[in-house]
């Protein structure tokens, strides 16, 4: 699981990755890419990540369960990120019937597409 320092947890560190990040969308998540520039003071623990798991995706349990998926899938990803990255994962509603595995390989998509689009600027 995610260890707390590479958690976002206010609704400020939220609405500025997704206002101001990188959208990147996948089948089953679509993932907000923002690169934490020199307006914070620094950071350390990684790269940091955010949930949004809304009610079009199920019921309680099926949120929960999605939660647990991305969660696990976003700490086997959180190696390959910058560590002064701010990644928020929102669940579309195929999210209930992804595997950790597929929900992986979609983040690593996603990370590769920004990665290539940040390079050719």
């Amino acid at each position: 699981m995610l260890p707390p320092a590479n958690r976002l947890r206010s609704h400020r560190e939220f609405t500025e990755t997704v206002r101001r990040g990188t959208k990147v969308g996948q089948r089953d998540i679509v993932l907000y890419i923002f690169r934490v520039g020199d307006n914070q003071l620094v950071r350390t623990g990684g790269p940091r990540f955010g949930l949004i798991v809304s009610k079009s995706v199920g019921n309680a349990v099926e949120r929960h369960r999605v939660s647990r998926v991305l969660r696990h899938a976003m700490s086997c990803v959180c190696r390959d990120v910058d560590p002064d990255v701010d990644v928020v994962v929102r669940a579309l509603p195929g999210a209930k019937r992804a595997s950790v595995r597929e929900i992986s390989r979609q983040a690593e998509r996603a990370l590769t597409k920004v990665n290539a689009l940040a390079g050719a600027r």
